[in-house]
């Protein structure tokens, strides 16, 4: 019995009579998808990045995250609330990965891969390296997984940052830019 290929991809037997070579590539159209692989991700409004860097010493870390944009919002204070833990971007949680063992703002932080979470304010953000790291947002974020915690001074951009922004360098510094706000800490 021929078929009949919906939009939504459903297949409807119907009581017409195709040749079996178009009911053939009606089946192929039919199960073809509309986005080609990892489009998804790539199409989403806040994109994905990632940032390395290699420190002396010869530690190389990566951060991976998503990029939201402002969209004229109230970013700090508003959209992303003080006082509270952030998935540091959007999306999945941002992830930080290290192939050996290194200091954070002085602080001893093993080799690993970790949701990297903070915790916004307006003079300090608190830094979270936490061991769950695949995982969406911030929802089952758990304070007793957390490695580390380290304090970051938090200065005012030169000027307004649509898109947020995480830089690393070589020398170790690590920026988290956003609007009018720039946190960073420092991985030796």
């Amino acid at each position: 019995m021929p078929a009949i290929c919906m939009p939504s991809g459903r297949i409807f037997l119907t009581s017409l009579r195709l040749p079996a070579l178009g009911l053939a590539l009606l089946l192929a159209a039919c199960s073809e998808s509309d986005t080609p692989a990892g489009a998804e991700k790539t199409a989403r409004p806040s994109p994905a990045a990632t940032v390395s860097a290699t420190v002396a010493g010869g530690a190389t870390f990566s951060i991976r995250y998503s990029r939201p944009s402002a969209n004229e919002r109230k970013v700090m204070g508003g959209l992303v609330p003080y006082g509270q833990v952030w998935r540091t971007g959007a999306n999945e949680a941002t992830t930080f990965t290290v192939d050996r063992p290194v200091r954070v703002q002085g602080r001893p932080l093993p080799a690993g891969k970790y949701a990297l979470f903070t915790i916004p304010q307006e003079k300090e953000w608190t830094i979270i390296f936490n061991s769950q790291p695949n995982q969406w947002g911030a929802y089952e974020y758990d304070a007793t997984r957390d490695t580390l915690r380290v304090p970051a001074p938090v200065s005012a951009l030169d000027r307004r940052l649509e898109q947020f922004t995480i830089t690393a360098d070589k020398s170790g510094e690590v920026s988290l830019g956003w609007e009018n706000t720039r946190a960073t800490f420092k991985v030796e």
